[in-house]
């Protein structure tokens, strides 16, 4: 963050349906009308937790007894510059009601989408929809078909629900055959399904999106998806982050986070330079590279969406 920026706290508040809490703010502010996650700007010295339990108590008239932090967003407003550090409240005490906003609704996520909120709220949206695990399937002949329609079925069934089809190897026509498949899998499962590079087979085949590398992502100005559809980039580096989110990217991922087989020549960022990238991007990231399950709470810890793996997550 820098210092001409302005910290801001914002808080997801679930109810026991799932739904999430938001805020319309009131006539006269900055966004007037939209809603927004509850919260405010941090005081001097203020940790961010503290600021969430005093913003929290003072817009809804509840304290927060537990928190755990979900994506910290740098965003530039015309007037402004903040860092909106947005945490899930995992145990409340009190009802809420609204004490500074114009009113409050609980929405389920999938229909936040169809709200109008502030642009720095949008990647919290995309964070709450997003699990922390990503798989990558591996490259597999061919004629490995069978065997990885068979994994991807068992991802599933440990709690995969988001996974990238991707196979260098074949052809255009064998992918597509493959992703028909392979959707008919995850959709039972309610996962989503990303084809690596592939735009026009992600429409046919109705799947869940597209995640390019970056060689690709360099060659686009703007997301070529509808927002019902996911797009990600693979990135490495501070320049491919920053245009990822310029071209309207949802997610990336960053690699290589630690030193890796498929990589060897690769230099590892560490968790200090995922860390340092992660805290200058408004996607969420999901650390790749040389990383497993047991990395999980170390790449949240360090502002990460989570983890994304072939070898590590494949059953």
């Amino acid at each position: 963050m820098s210092d001409s920026s302005i910290p801001v706290v914002a808080g997801v508040i679930r109810d026991a349906a799932g739904r999430v809490l938001v805020a319309e703010r009131p006539a006269g502010k900055h966004l007037a009308g939209f809603w927004e996650f509850p919260g405010g700007k941090s005081d001097p010295g203020e940790t961010s937790l503290d600021a969430l339990r005093r913003e929290l108590a003072e817009e809804l008239g509840i304290r927060v007894d537990a928190a755990e932090p979900l994506i910290a967003v740098p965003w530039s407003y015309p007037e402004k510059r903040i860092v909106l550090d947005a945490w899930i409240v995992t145990a409340y005490a009190g009802e809420v009601h609204a004490r500074e906003h114009e009113a409050l609704r609980w929405v389920d996520p999938a229909d936040l989408a169809n709200l109008p909120m502030p642009p720095a709220d949008r990647p919290i949206v995309t964070a709450l929809r997003l699990p922390e695990r990503y798989l990558v399937t591996p490259t597999l002949a061919s004629n490995g078909r069978d065997a990885l329609l068979a994994g991807i079925e068992r991802a599933c069934l440990a709690g995969i629900r988001l996974i990238q089809l991707r196979q260098p190897t074949w052809t255009r026509h064998e992918i597509e055959s493959l992703a028909a498949h392979a959707r008919a899998i995850t959709a039972r499962h309610h996962a989503a399904l990303l084809v690596n590079g592939d735009f026009e087979i992600a429409v046919r085949c109705d799947l869940g999106g597209v995640h390019v590398p970056a060689r690709i992502a360099r060659t686009l100005d703007a997301r070529p998806l509808p927002a019902n559809r996911w797009f990600a980039v693979s990135c490495h580096d501070e320049d491919e982050l920053a245009h990822a989110a310029r071209i309207g990217a949802d997610f990336v991922t960053l690699a290589p986070v630690a030193p890796t087989p498929s990589h060897p020549d690769a230099t590892p960022l560490g968790w200090q330079r995922f860390a340092e990238l992660v805290a200058a991007s408004p996607l969420p990231v999901y650390a790749l590279g040389g990383v497993g399950p047991a990395d999980l709470a170390t790449a949240r810890c360090n502002g990460g969406q989570g983890i994304a793996a072939i070898r590590a997550l494949w059953p």
